[in-house]
């Protein structure tokens, strides 16, 4: 099915949605016409509607349908979280392993055992999203983390941790569960979508290459700020590169003095 077929198709999804909510109103109209107060009748017309806007919201469509209730941010990494063993480009768009580590200045921020580094934007309110191009990279993780995540010693990535990421390892895609659950992609992705819905404690992760969903952490409770998550694995690990997102979308977040 060509990527035009499948935005038609999710086209006439929205269509079918939109109609059977009108067929609901007027149902409800008909049957409370008679005896309901004109206070509770709007009332039950605003509930549809809010339940019909949910559905719609959660619906598992192509990532290009999210964006519209979604904005964009111009990630960038943050050298001062950044593993001995992780090189960051010179516009921190990109990570790349190194085989020796480098000889860097001692911060609590910094992963010492995890690979991993950290995106300079603290994000605690609204929906947002980015996209990574994974292509270059045999194997890594992706996602968000709490700002205040243990970076020392042992760490597991998992929720129980503040972790939500899925994983690309061993030719195999693995969402970090708690046990991990093993992941099919109906087409290897070139970038991956991260989308973050804070108030709903959704992260949901999307195959930009064909538009179709990964994965989604859902029902979660965010306490405090999130930040994106990239790891990479090994010196075969090749790079991660933030795919450059619109100046004039760029969200509003909240980062703390």
């Amino acid at each position: 099915m060509s990527k035009l077929s499948k935005m038609m198709l999710a086209a006439l999804l929205i269509m079918v949605l939109f109609f059977l909510n009108q067929l609901i109103i007027e149902k409800v109209t008909r049957e409370n016409e008679d005896h309901l107060e004109e206070n509770e009748f709007q009332l039950e017309i605003a509930r549809r509607k809010a339940q019909y806007k949910a559905a719609w919201r959660k619906a598992q469509l192509y990532p290009d349908w999210r964006k519209e209730e979604f904005q964009a941010v111009n990630v960038t990494l943050d050298e001062d979280t950044a593993h001995p063993s992780l090189l960051l480009s010179e516009n921190r768009r990109r990570v790349t392993w190194q085989e020796s580590h480098q000889n860097l200045s001692s911060s609590s921020q910094r992963f010492d055992s995890l690979s991993c580094v950290l995106g300079q934007q603290h994000i605690s309110s609204g929906r947002s999203f980015w996209e990574v191009k994974v292509k270059d990279a045999p194997s890594w993780d992706l996602g968000i983390c709490l700002n205040n995540v243990t970076r020392k010693g042992r760490v597991t990535v998992s929720p129980q941790n503040g972790f939500w990421a899925i994983r690309f390892y061993n030719r195999e895609y693995w969402a970090l569960t708690s046990p991990e659950t093993c992941l099919t992609v109906r087409e290897i992705p070139h970038v991956v979508g991260i989308f973050l819905d804070y108030e709903d404690g959704d992260v949901s992760f999307y195959n930009m290459t064909d538009g179709s969903h990964i994965f989604s952490f859902t029902k979660n409770t965010f306490n405090g700020a999130l930040r994106p998550l990239f790891r990479l694995w090994s010196s075969a690990a090749g790079s991660l590169t933030i795919c450059p997102m619109g100046e004039e979308n760029d969200v509003v977040i909240n980062i703390p003095e």
